[in-house]
């Protein structure tokens, strides 16, 4: 997943929308029921139902549970699962040089590992533009897999989560198949059917290299029985090729992400498709996603934009309109920290410190959203618990 990141009347009716939606989404969950009832009711409704049978709004776990663990280790994805995320992020997927697949937010891992303090890996830092943009580092491709398990995760945005940093060093960079053995091992483990949310990353650059991400994600979802229309794997990519390539590969749920309205997806941008995003997210676009996707993840700000002074607006009709075509949405990404969320649920200027994220939880859930992908999966669980008992 990327970082780059209503009057009463229409709220209430989207909320009571929703509510519905809840009730159904969690196989018929009575509101009333005790939290922890009703979600032993939603856990139950998740195991081998398909996308449908996950609750309303589903709490997914951004990169695990990223606002307390390096992001993209065991550790991240295990504290989301103890916290109750419906879904885990697991992961963001790129390749090494032999060809496995890893999961890290981005090829380049200067900023995600502690490859700069292995002196035998200075000379593999070097520039390559990466979806048109010069970027500096250290890229999975140039390393072998048994290279990069020699690395530990480290926290991505220290300044924001200072307390992660004490996590440094304790993770391994962990693969995607076993991303897939360890689901097996949770599901068995926890009574519950264990799903993840996995993000093919520049696929039309690593493409470019000969390193395929489609073929190689089919190829292990088809060895561990995890490439049907109900299995617990839903697909994403902000490239729509790469979406309709798995789409032939698999029957998976998937799921198209949009970034800003006047971006282009680099799949676009390659192939000289003069569309946006805004584009994509008209009546006739999102007809057009609904041919060969079951969902999209936009950012929030396609949702409900924002003002000159990062304050909340209007929400648009994304929500209406993709539901018409029959697509659900899951847009990124909450987070706690002031510097990220809406100006209006700041508390204070410390770029570490917690605003009102249950204000903006709520207002977002408003929209009739059908879940949301989250850095701090326990806030947004107790934020869904809120808006569906409020």
């Amino acid at each position: 997943m990327e970082t780059h990141e209503s009057n009463k009347q229409t709220q209430g009716t989207a909320r009571r929308a929703l509510l519905g939606a809840a009730v159904l989404g969690a196989g018929g969950a009575v509101l009333g029921l005790p939290g922890a009832a009703r979600a032993a009711e939603a856990g139950t409704a998740r195991t081998g139902g398909g996308l449908k049978s996950l609750p309303k709004p589903t709490i997914i776990g951004h990169r695990g549970t990223s606002g307390y663990r390096p992001e993209h280790t065991f550790g991240s994805y295990n504290l989301a699962l103890d916290l109750g995320a419906d879904v885990v992020e697991a992961g963001d997927l790129v390749p090494t040089k032999d060809g496995h697949l890893v999961c890290r937010h981005e090829p380049e891992i200067g900023g995600t590992t502690n490859v700069a303090d292995h002196a035998e890996f200075a000379d593999r830092k070097t520039t390559k533009v990466l979806d048109g943009v010069p970027t500096t580092g250290w890229f999975t491709e140039d390393f072998t897999l048994a290279e990069l398990k020699t690395l530990r995760a480290i926290e991505r945005i220290p300044a924001n989560r200072p307390h992660n940093t004490l996590y440094n060093g304790r993770w391994e960079i962990p693969t995607f198949e076993e991303v897939l053995k360890w689901q097996d091992e949770e599901t068995r483990k926890r009574g519950k059917q264990v799903w993840i949310y996995p993000e093919t990353k520049h696929p039309t650059y690593f493409r470019k290299l000969g390193l395929g991400l489609e073929e190689r994600v089919a190829k292990l979802l088809h060895k561990y029985g995890k490439d049907r229309r109900n299995s617990p794997v839903i697909l994403q990519s902000f490239e729509p090729s790469s979406i309709q390539r798995l789409n032939k590969l698999v029957d998976n749920p998937l799921v198209v992400l949009l970034s800003g309205a006047t971006s282009r997806p680099w799949d676009f941008v390659e192939a000289g498709d003069p569309r946006t995003v805004a584009d994509l997210i008209t009546p006739k676009g999102l007809r057009e996603i609904a041919g060969y996707a079951q969902g999209i993840g936009p950012t929030l700000d396609l949702v409900i934009p924002k003002d000159a002074n990062g304050n909340l607006t209007t929400p648009t009709t994304l929500v209406a309109d993709a539901h018409k075509v029959g697509l659900i949405l899951h847009p990124y990404t909450m987070r706690n920290e002031n510097p990220f969320l809406p100006a209006e649920f700041r508390k204070g200027t410390g770029v570490d410190a917690y605003g009102d994220a249950f204000g903006a939880f709520k207002t977002y859930f408003a929209t009739g959203i059908d879940g949301v992908f989250t850095d701090n999966a326990d806030t947004g669980l107790l934020a869904r618990e809120d808006f569906v008992n409020g």
